[in-house]
């Protein structure tokens, strides 16, 4: 499995019980327990280990499905399948050719009682596993149409390629993954059916798409549509399918690659509507790590040092990286941590900036009995910025007022900071808006702080500001600093 970004955003995972609890739960995974628990040495299976077709309505019984639902024998036989597959279930072979098969209650059924979360979802990954086979094999309408003489399938005639595509599932996948990870509002809202079928068929440098690639487009979303539906049984997504009413209407006109109108958020959520399940998120991230895929999860950092954590986070969205400093700070004493944070935090390399922002927030939530350990580096030029600034916030008493010049370092070290963290963000230039606007005087003196980042942070400036006189004020002072630099 890939995804484009070398290294994702960490994922905030639910807690393996609760994840094995929502498995347990899934209409799938339960219906398979139920007929593992049911089956016994009456139970007659096929020599590929099905139930044979006359015990399909009594497996469908045992599952609570109606008699009269044309889809009850697919369901016991969909879900028998999964048990097998799982080794709930332990399927023994026919002694004669032709004969029927004996079951026994599977090994891993009896870890559903007598195991911990990682047995049971150790179980519905293996489940994954066989729908993730399913949701790649080709309709299976017209096969046999193209088995050769010897009985195998020419795979070129079907137009299917096997490898084309689990690529192509792994790329939907992993993508509706990184745009889950890297909601920065960590609510991974679903995702219109259309816009995750382009993000693989549309090249980004592509303007109007050609209609030749909105029938492909159209194409995905009702592969997709089928996909989906296999997945949302084994609560991997949340899947609204397509209105069916709208594949009906693709189906008998041309609207495939017809100019797509505007639409208004009703229409789109015709075209069907995914986002991944917490217990999806977990399953998806098992495969890519299974796959060689660098996907961190936050809490791998909470029993690191704090030169790891400020440095690992220095990538991380900020609820994310939040979330990653409160679960290390859970592990530490309020004041040793400020301590450990603020050794971590020095430095005058390129990501140092980015660090001291970190150790910001993360002291920020260590709480008064930090104190001490502020005050230890008031006179520090690198941190007596950020300490006086903690010191205020909390009330302290006795704290010495900045110099001019420390009150220019920790502004550049900020500004490097957010542009390290943020780039040319709205909330970055609103900030360089601010400067300029507050301190009149403020590039004649910027230039001349002994900043590792100050040209940098000036040419940023100069980039951002949409006043051209301003602007080009920065320019020069960045100019000037590089020169000063000896750069």
């Amino acid at each position: 499995m890939s995804v484009s970004p070398a290294t994702l955003p960490p994922v905030l995972l639910h807690s393996e019980a609760e994840l094995a609890r929502a498995a347990l739960a899934t209409p799938l995974l339960s219906r398979a327990v139920r007929l593992a628990r049911w089956a016994g040495p009456d139970t007659r299976v096929g020599a590929g280990g099905e139930l044979v077709e006359a015990q399909l309505p009594a497996a469908a019984a045992e599952l609570g499905l109606a008699a009269d639902d044309p889809d009850a024998a697919a369901h016991a036989s969909e879900a028998w399948r999964i048990a097998v597959d799982t080794g709930l279930v332990e399927v023994t072979d026919a002694e004669e050719e032709g004969g029927e098969g004996t079951v026994t209650q599977g090994e891993e059924l009896a870890l559903l009682s007598s195991g911990g979360p990682q047995d049971v979802l150790g179980l519905w990954l293996g489940a994954l596993d066989t729908v993730y086979a399913d949701a790649t094999v080709p309709d299976m309408e017209g096969l046999l149409d193209v088995l050769e003489e010897n009985g195998e399938v020419d795979f070129g005639e079907l137009g299917w390629d096997p490898q084309a595509e689990a690529d192509f599932l792994d790329g939907v996948l992993g993508n509706l993954y990184l745009l889950t990870v890297g909601d920065a509002a960590g609510g991974g809202g679903p995702v219109p059916l259309p816009a995750l079928a382009a993000s693989m068929i549309v090249p980004d440098d592509m303007g109007e798409p050609t209609d030749d690639v909105l029938e492909q487009v159209s194409d995905a979303m009702m592969k997709l549509d089928d996909q989906f539906r296999l997945f949302e049984p084994l609560g991997l997504v949340e899947y609204q399918p397509v209105d069916e009413a709208l594949m009906a209407e693709i189906d008998d006109s041309d609207a495939a690659v017809a100019e797509p109108e505007p639409l208004d958020d009703e229409d789109v959520t015709r075209y069907g509507m995914v986002r991944l399940t917490p217990l999806g998120l977990y399953g998806i991230r098992a495969r890519m790590l299974e796959a060689g895929v660098d996907a961190p999860a936050v809490g791998e950092l909470a029993d690191k040092g704090a030169d790891v954590l400020l440095e690992g986070t220095s990538g991380f969205p900020q609820a994310a990286a939040q979330a990653e400093i409160e679960q290390w700070l859970a592990r530490h004493q309020p004041l040793d941590a400020a301590r450990e944070l603020l050794a971590a935090a020095r430095g005058g390399d390129e990501g140092a900036p980015l660090r001291r922002l970190r150790c910001q927030q993360a002291l920020s939530l260590a709480g008064g009995e930090a104190e001490p350990a502020l005050r230890e580096v008031l006179d520090d030029p690198e941190l007596g910025g950020l300490a006086r600034v903690w010191l205020a916030e909390h009330g302290a008493a006795d704290v010495p007022a900045p110099s001019e010049a420390l009150v220019f370092w920790l502004t550049i070290d900020t500004l490097a900071a957010q542009l390290a963290a943020e780039g040319n963000s709205d909330e970055l230039q609103g900030l360089v808006e601010g400067l300029a606007q507050q301190h009149s005087g403020f590039f004649a003196t910027a230039w001349r702080v002994e900043h590792p980042a100050t040209a940098d942070v000036l040419e940023a400036m100069g980039r951002l500001h949409p006043d051209k006189k301003v602007a080009k004020e920065a320019r020069k002072a960045a100019f000037k600093a590089r020169s000063q630099q000896g750069l």
